[in-house]
């Protein structure tokens, strides 16, 4: 059952951030794309295609709103930038010249989502996981940078 609200909360004019510490938001995307690889003497190398399934990760300290950072913001740099290399296309093609395995594809994601997230608050991209397989992924993580 059901039960509406009495009445609407008004803001007070008091601020509206609880959270004073580094939170992390994180956004998952789907797309579907070929590809083979070099150098590499299994089913993989002929052209084949997947189903991937892309996680990224941003965090930062929260803005007026009480938000890290909109989790449509995130998807508006996944559409822009990202989803026009990847979704339905022939990653050999549109992905700069590389082995497209996860583990290079998440860096190049990870270099590309981290150019556009803007520099206000802390901001910062942690990490991005791309499954190729519901089972198989390859992820990249901030700290890594260092290595």
């Amino acid at each position: 059952m059901f039960f509406a609200p009495k009445e609407i909360k008004q803001e007070t004019g008091e601020s509206l951030v609880y959270n004073p510490h580094r939170t992390l938001v994180s956004k998952e995307f789907t797309f579907d794309a070929a590809h083979h690889l070099f150098h590499y003497e299994g089913k993989c190398k002929s052209l084949h295609g997947h189903t991937y399934h892309l996680q990224i990760a941003v965090s930062g300290f929260l803005d007026d709103r009480g938000m890290t950072y909109d989790f449509g913001d995130i998807k508006a740099i996944y559409k822009d930038y990202l989803e026009p290399h990847l979704d339905h296309r022939y990653l050999n093609e549109t992905l700069p010249y590389m082995n497209t395995t996860a583990e290079n594809m998440v860096y190049w994601i990870f270099q590309t989502m981290s150019q556009e997230l803007p520099g206000e608050r802390g901001l910062r991209l942690e990490y991005v996981r791309l499954y190729e397989t519901p089972t198989a992924f390859a992820e990249f993580r901030r700290e890594w940078l260092d290595d």
